[in-house]
């Protein structure tokens, strides 16, 4: 009898023979279609071997997060790893990336280099045209991509699994302008401002603010840069100068100096201070109340919904709503509901 070769059951399967091999020794990263075609190459060629079972190898997956220490990318690393090991080992393999934000050309790298042996990949990304250009050629090689937390639009992607950051803003813009009755400043401190999520938040905040409260005057945005020494500066020229400062909304980190700040100018009880996450220090300022309101993206609800969205597309071949099937309710976290 001829000798059945990896190549022989390539061209039966009309695949490649790194294909043929990957399925043939269980290493993953081959398409559940792509394997069945296989293993009915091989049984027909009669291939004298034992054969593995057509879903024996856990899902490949990979998360790109931001390196940046901050509560809300350590609470998603955890929470990721969290639901891969309720998932279990047989079901998913969970690889988790961390990348600094700032190197955009490392992470595209990365991601094309991740298109090669994972089965999905789940990034967070920003909107930079070299991350399109990744996602473009991971959609060209068949592997899905989930964006997270920050939306990247009209990228090649499964779907994206976030807030709605420009609602998060309007949401925030709202508590102002219903809190905040009688005429007076209000600052607005930003995280990057290059960085979509940012932007989005300051529109949605002013947008809302200049729609409900014709009465508060809108300080220019502070670019804090997420950089706390830029933070402190920024802020503490501005509070020198104006004694009529009622409200203060910060869309990024920092919180911990703001409220120092407003502190030392006896503000931390007169304005009304909005910022996003409920994270520890976030907690503390809340139960002191030096903090009147928190906007928590819910990381626990990101990691879910993407790792269950990027299943159920692998073994049914669901296609996913681009937003409404990966879209996390924003909290409003007080002194009252902190859990």
């Amino acid at each position: 009898m001829k000798k059945v070769t990896l190549e022989m059951l390539a061209e039966k399967a009309g695949v490649g023979i790194a294909t043929v091999d990957r399925v043939l020794n269980e290493r993953g990263g081959v398409k559940p279609e792509t394997v069945r075609k296989v293993l009915i190459a091989a049984r027909a060629a009669g291939l004298q071997r034992l054969l593995p079972e057509e879903n024996s190898h856990p899902w490949q997956i990979e998360v790109f997060l931001s390196s940046l220490e901050s509560f809300f990318f350590r609470q998603l690393a955890k929470e990721f790893a969290l639901v891969a090991n309720n998932l279990g080992y047989r079901k998913i393999t969970l690889h988790r990336t961390l990348v600094p934000e700032s190197e955009p050309d490392k992470l595209a790298k990365k991601i094309k280099q991740s298109s090669n042996i994972r089965d999905g990949i789940i990034v967070f990304g920003h909107n930079y045209p070299i991350i399109y250009e990744a996602l473009t050629y991971c959609m060209e090689k068949g592997v899905p991509v989930i964006t997270l937390a920050t939306d990247l639009p009209n990228a090649n992607r499964l779907c994206h699994v976030g807030i709605n950051q420009y609602q998060a803003g309007r949401t925030a813009g709202l508590l102002m302008s219903k809190s905040r009755t009688t005429p007076g400043t209000i600052i607005m401190v930003s995280g990057r401002v290059d960085f979509h999520a940012h932007i989005q938040r300051v529109a949605g905040f002013r947008d809302m603010i200049e729609q409900r409260a014709p009465h508060l005057a809108l300080h220019e945005v502070l670019a804090g840069q997420d950089e706390p020494d830029k933070i402190r500066s920024l802020l503490n020229t501005v509070l020198k100068r104006n004694d009529n400062i009622i409200g203060l909304y910060n869309t990024g980190t920092g919180n911990s100096d703001i409220s120092k700040i407003l502190r030392h100018y006896n503000l931390d009880k007169s304005c009304l201070y909005i910022t996003h996450e409920l994270s520890s220090v976030t907690r503390q300022l809340l139960e002191s109340d030096q903090l009147d309101y928190t906007l928590d993206q819910n990381a626990h609800h990101h990691a879910t919904s993407a790792i269950h969205i990027m299943l159920r597309h692998l073994e049914q071949g669901y296609k996913p709503d681009t937003y409404s099937d990966g879209n996390v309710d924003l909290r409003i976290v007080t002194s009252e509901n902190m859990s």
